[in-house]
C-alpha cells in the first residue's frame, strides 16, 4: 500500500511599514531612495552613545494588524536584543521582540497566527557585478557594498502556527493564499505597501513531512520568498524533494537547516544549519522603556475605525450583489475599481442589471486595459450603456464598442451612451421592414450558406445572422434578424 505523506508548513512573514521616519530615530523611511546612505544618522549607523526612541506610529500599525487578524494585543511589551554579527546588521545586534511581543493569537486564511510583533530591518547588501566594479579597470568585483537607508525601518514580523495539509498542492496553494490575503490586508490598513518585488513583503516558510498527523518530520526553512510563485513553487519542490529522500531510504539526509530558492533553477539549495533561539543570546533592551499598551492607546478606538475588512466586502458583495466570485476578487484586489463599481450598483434598478454591468467591467474594461490605456467611465455614463443593454436598445456588440469609446485615455468628453448610439445609429432596430430588404441581399450573395441551412445546418442560419448584424453595424434586433431570416427561407 503506498504512503501518505502530510507537508506541514509554517510561515514567517515580514513586512516593512509605512511610516514617516524609521523605527528607532527620525531618518526618513523612503523605499525608493535610490542615492544609497543618504537617510542614516548615528542612531541607525549604531555610532556609540546613540540612544534609540520608538516610533509610536509603527506599534499603532503593528496594533491594527492584530486587530484585523482577531488576535489578542498585548498589554505588558517590551524590546530585545537579537545577538548576530552580519555586515548588514550595524549595531551587531538587531532590536527585536522574544518572550512579549505586541500580539498574540488571530486566525487567517488556512492558518492559526502564533504572534505579530515588531523589529528594525537590516540595511542592503550590494554585490556588484564585474561591469558595475567602481575601482578601475584592473576591478573585477568580488566584494560587497552596504548601503544603511534600510537600516532601522519599521519591519513586521508575523509567525503562524505549523498547518498540516493532505498534499504537497494543498500545501502550496494554501500558504500561497495566505500570504494574499495577508498583503491585502495590509494594504486595507493603509500600514505597508507591501510590494514583493522590492522586498517590502518576504515569505519566509518552514516545511516538514511526515506519514504520521501526530508525529512532524524534520522542519527545513526555505527564506526570502520574493513572490506569491516562488513561495507556492519553492514548497511544492521542498516537499517533494524530502518525499523523494525518504522514499529512497535517505530520510536522514533532511536536516534541519535554512534552504535559498533558485528562481532560475526552480529548486531549493542549502545555505547554513538553522539557528535556534539560543543561538542569538535574546535579552532585554536596555535602552528603551517597557510598555503598557492598553494605557498607551485606545484600543476601542482604532477597532472602531478599522476599515472593512477583504473578507467582510467578500461577504457583503455576495450578498448585495450577487456576482461571481471571480468578479468579487477583482474588486477586493482592486479596490479603487470596486468603490467605483458600488457607486454604479447604486444607480442600477436590479440585481440582473448589476450582474451585466459587472461583466462588463471584469470582461471588457479589464481586457480593453489589458491592450491600450483606458480610463475608468463616469458612474452615471456607465449606468446609462448597462440600462441600454439590458433594455435590448443596443445589442452586446455595440455596448462593447460604446464601452471602448467612453473609456479611451485620449477622450476628454464625457459623453453620453444615448447620445453616441443616436448620432451613429447604432441603436437596436426592430424594423422587420428594413431588416427583410438587408436579409434578401445577404440571402442572394450567400447560396452556398443558404443551401447548409436548407440542408439541416442550424449553424448556417447564425452566419447569415451575423453578417446582418455587420451591416447594420450592430444595431439590428439579433431575436427579430433571426425570425426574419427563418421566415424568408422558409
Amino acid at each position: 500500500m503506498e504512503k501518505k505523506y502530510y507537508p506541514t508548513i509554517g510561515l514567517e512573514i515580514h513586512a516593512e511599514l509605512s511610516t514617516n521616519t524609521k523605527m528607532f530615530c527620525g531618518c526618513k523611511n523612503d523605499p525608493d531612495e535610490e542615492k544609497p546612505n543618504v537617510n542614516v544618522c548615528p542612531v541607525c549607523m549604531a555610532h556609540p552613545g546613540a540612544l534609540p526612541v520608538i516610533n509610536k506610529k509603527a506599534i499603532e500599525n503593528v496594533i491594527k494588524v492584530g486587530l484585523a487578524v482577531d488576535g489578542k494585543i498585548a498589554d505588558f511589551t517590551e524590546f530585545d536584543r537579537k545577538n548576530y554579527f552580519y555586515p548588514d546588521i550595524p549595531k551587531g545586534y538587531q532590536i527585536s521582540q522574544y518572550k512579549f511581543p505586541i500580539v498574540s493569537g488571530g486566525h487567517l486564511a488556512d492558518f492559526d497566527i502564533t504572534r505579530v510583533h515588531l523589529e528594525e530591518d537590516t540595511a542592503n547588501n550590494k554585490h556588484p557585478e564585474p561591469e558595475q566594479a567602481r575601482y578601475g579597470a584592473g576591478d573585477r568585483g568580488g566584494y560587497s557594498l552596504v548601503d544603511f537607508n534600510r537600516a532601522g525601518i519599521p519591519l513586521m514580523e508575523l509567525v503562524t502556527e505549523a498547518t498540516t495539509f493532505q498534499s504537497d498542492e494543498e500545501a502550496a496553494k494554501g500558504s500561497t493564499k495566505f500570504a494574499k490575503e495577508l498583503q491585502l490586508i495590509l494594504w486595507y490598513l493603509g500600514v505597508s505597501e507591501a510590494n514583493m518585488e522590492k522586498g517590502e513583503m518576504r515569505v519566509e516558510a518552514n516545511i516538514s513531512v511526515s506519514t504520521d498527523l501526530k508525529k512532524l518530520g524534520t522542519k527545513v526553512e526555505v527564506k526570502n520568498l520574493n513572490s506569491f510563485r516562488s513561495v507556492e513553487r519553492a514548497i511544492k519542490y521542498e516537499v517533494d524533494r524530502m518525499i523523494k529522500l525518504v522514499e529512497e531510504g535517505k530520510g536522514s539526509e533532511i536536516v534541519q537547516e535554512t534552504r535559498g530558492w533558485d528562481d532560475g533553477k526552480q529548486k531549493t539549495f542549502s545555505q547554513r544549519k538553522k539557528e535556534g533561539s539560543a543561538d542569538y543570546r535574546y535579552f532585554p533592551e536596555p535602552d528603551l522603556p517597557k510598555m503598557k499598551l492598553h494605557e498607551a492607546f485606545d484600543l476601542e478606538k482604532i477597532e472602531k475605525e478599522l476599515p472593512e475588512l477583504p473578507q467582510a466586502k467578500r461577504a457583503r458583495y455576495k450578498k448585495d450583489f450577487g456576482i461571481k466570485d471571480e468578479d468579487i476578487e477583482s474588486y477586493i484586489n482592486e479596490p479603487s475599481l470596486g468603490a467605483w463599481f458600488e457607486e454604479v450598483a447604486k444607480i442600477l434598478k436590479n440585481k440582473d442589471q448589476i450582474k451585466i454591468a459587472s461583466n462588463y467591467v471584469t470582461t471588457d474594461f479589464i481586457g480593453l486595459r489589458a491592450k491600450s490605456e483606458v480610463k475608468l467611465p463616469s458612474v452615471g455614463n456607465f449606468a446609462e450603456l448597462i440600462n441600454l443593454v439590458s433594455e435590448n436598445k443596443i445589442s452586446s456588440r455595440v455596448a462593447k464598442d460604446i464601452l471602448a469609446m467612453i473609456a479611451k485615455k485620449t477622450n476628454s468628453k464625457d459623453e453620453s451612451p444615448m447620445k453616441i448610439a443616436t448620432e451613429k445609429n447604432l441603436l437596436q432596430s426592430s424594423d422587420t421592414g428594413a431588416l427583410k430588404e438587408i436579409a434578401k441581399k445577404i440571402i442572394d450573395a450567400s447560396p452556398k450558406v443558404v443551401a447548409d441551412y436548407k440542408g439541416g445546418k442550424e449553424q448556417a442560419l447564425m452566419s447569415l445572422v451575423g453578417q446582418i448584424m455587420k451591416e447594420t453595424k450592430g444595431s439590428a434586433n439579433p431575436a427579430v434578424t433571426k425570425q426574419v431570416l427563418i421566415d424568408l427561407l422558409k
